[in-house]
């Protein structure tokens, strides 16, 4: 019986797709995706279209090329490699993806998210590396078709043990080519940073050398749901429908959870605070992976311009070329295990990857700032009276309660800021509370902080995850505090982690504690700026992808939701400060 055959038969339950055909994918059919095995070579100073990268060396393709798996399909691969190393074995530079080879680009994101267009050739995949960058310094890159997606073969499912097996068997294949030396790393960000956290915390292959995932995730509940990318001529596992017929963690997803501290390989991570989708899985992946060796940067741009920006592919070479080609490059001795960026979010001077040796950092103190509902405002010391506030649960236009904090001096925040709100709803027995922290100048208004270099003012860029920077975001539906996995938390309760593998209902008007840690969060602050703490019932940033926009709340939410302050409700936001003094 094949992996996907028992893992048909372990989740009866389990509903698959017909997705688009490539030839009909809106995002395809422009570029009139065809199967079309070939071998040819792109000569030095070929352009693919003009203003595009041009090819920097001469570089063999093997377009479409079959790599076969062990319950006989194949999955298809575009290779290439440099004419110039053509008697001299080079590394497999692996980019694993459901987006097809070369047919997405960013041509379609606003101002290419900063990324000039002669920056990338065309041949990369879309979130992986691009060819005629890395032949030149001596890699091939191989853009692989993750199975049932585009032209491969079989059923795509999301990460998990078939993936797993499957990237096994693409590194053995291309581990044993001619051309190879050997030694086999993988690279690229979000569902290519995803799929190799995603086979290392389930498989090992001696080949594997290296893995360098960049902004990846190690959740799944925030983003399975959305298949925008996948075309195929087979079927997808419809993990929407999933999500409503598993709505806690259970087998299904335990078989798709990543257990990093298995990873055995050297990493370097890629991340930054601006992606919500992102971020917590960067710093979680950092933090526990078991990697005697491991590096983190976390940069101050948005992702997609860190992915072709010439110092970044320069420093992940000396990385390749430290565990790939065996050159001792100094980068174990040079490089810090992590380097930090802080937002000033266009008010004060950033702090861009400053060196620091663990995340949280060791000098963090933990302030409690309490609610106050009367004037919202945030304080030191609570008050003895008791007071209420409260704003429409659902909806994307219902208001949220917002409290205000201003700091006297310089500060930085770096680390996991948590919120404890006491919360009641009256109309129903379940609230999903969402927390957000935003930066404010010193008359309230709220700041942003610009993703990535524009040749525009800040108040034309628009409004979305992609460009802007708005805050950390933290999330919980009140039923599942029952589930609070106090082996996972930490032990000065500032990280509270919930397995969400079960739920108990709370009576209507009932006022009951939420603890809630908001993702990963770094910003500097003048004196005289603040931090605003929002309080609302759905996701409270802008995100960019057309079809993550909801036209209205996915939640279930009914009715007001009160948060309770002072008196016997000590409801407070617990900061991360490391800093109130400028270095």
């Amino acid at each position: 019986m094949t992996t996907t055959q028992k893992i048909k038969s372990r989740f009866p339950d389990l509903n698959f797709v017909k997705p688009l055909p490539v030839e009909a994918h809106p995002r395809y059919k422009p570029f009139g995706v065809k199967f079309n095995p070939q071998h040819f070579v792109l000569t030095k100073g070929h352009v693919k279209e003009p203003g595009r990268k041009h090819m920097l060396v001469d570089c063999i393709v093997d377009r479409d090329t079959p790599i076969p798996l062990r319950d006989g399909l194949n999955v298809y691969a575009d290779i290439y490699r440099p004419v110039s190393y053509d008697e001299i074995n080079v590394p497999v530079v692996i980019c694993w993806s459901p987006y097809g080879k070369s047919s997405i680009s960013l041509d379609g994101i606003w101002h290419r998210s900063g990324v000039p267009k002669d920056w990338t050739s065309g041949y990369e995949t879309f979130e992986g590396l691009d060819p005629a960058d890395w032949c030149r310094r001596g890699y091939a890159i191989v853009n692989v078709d993750a199975r049932g997606a585009q032209f491969s073969e079989g059923t795509f499912f999301f990460w998990g043990e078939q993936e797993a097996e499957d990237i096994y068997d693409t590194i053995d294949f291309l581990s044993k080519q001619l051309w190879c030396n050997g030694s086999v790393c993988m690279g690229g960000n979000s569902y290519l940073a995803k799929a190799q956290v995603s086979f290392a915390s389930r498989q090992s292959h001696p080949a594997l050398k290296a893995l360098a995932p960049w902004e990846g995730f190690t959740g799944n509940f925030s983003v399975v749901a959305y298949q925008w990318g996948v075309a195929g001529n087979h079927e997808v596992q419809d993990m929407t429908q999933m999500v409503k017929t598993h709505p806690l963690f259970d087998e299904y997803w335990a078989g798709k959870y990543d257990e990093v501290e298995k990873i055995n390989v050297p990493l370097y991570l890629l991340g930054s605070f601006a992606n919500p989708f992102h971020v917590y899985g960067s710093f979680d992946t950092f933090r526990r992976a078991g990697s005697a060796k491991k590096w983190m940067r976390v940069h101050a741009n948005f992702e997609w311009y860190e992915m072709y920006e010439r110092n970044s592919n320069d420093d992940l070479q000396r990385f390749f070329d430290r565990y790939c080609k065996g050159i001792m490059n100094g980068w174990e001795q040079d490089t810090p295990p992590l380097r930090l960026s802080l937002h000033g979010c266009g008010s004060i001077p950033s702090i861009v990857e400053r060196p620091e040796t663990r995340f949280p950092l060791h000098r963090q103190s933990l302030e409690t700032y309490y609610l106050d509902a009367v004037t919202k405002t945030l304080h030191k010391s609570p008050l003895d009276r008791e007071s209420f506030v409260y704003h429409d649960g659902h909806g994307l236009e219902a208001s949220t309660s917002e409290f205000t904090l201003m700091f006297n001096e310089y500060t930085e925040i770096a680390g996991y800021a948590k919120v404890r709100l006491w919360m009641s709803c009256e109309q129903r027995d379940d609230m999903d509370v969402v927390v957000q922290l935003r930066k404010i100048d010193s008359c309230g208004q709220l700041l942003e902080g610009v993703n990535f270099p524009c040749p525009v003012p800040e108040s034309e860029v628009p409004t979305a995850d992609t460009s802007k920077l708005f805050g950390p975001q933290g999330f919980l539906r009140a039923s599942s505090s029952v589930s609070r996995d106090q082996t996972r938390s930490s032990s000065d309760g500032q990280e509270v982690f919930y397995r969400h593998d079960r739920e108990e209902k709370i009576s209507p008007g009932t006022i009951v504690l939420l603890e809630i840690t908001l993702w990963p969060m770094g910003m500097v602050f003048a004196a005289g700026e603040g931090t605003m703490l929002r309080v609302g019932g759905h996701f409270l940033s802008a995100p960019s992808v057309e079809v993550m926009k909801p036209q209205e709340s996915d939640d279930e939410n009914v009715g007001q939701h009160y948060i309770h302050t002072e008196g016997n409700h000590d409801s407070c936001l617990v900061l991360p400060v490391v800093a109130e003094s400028r270095p």
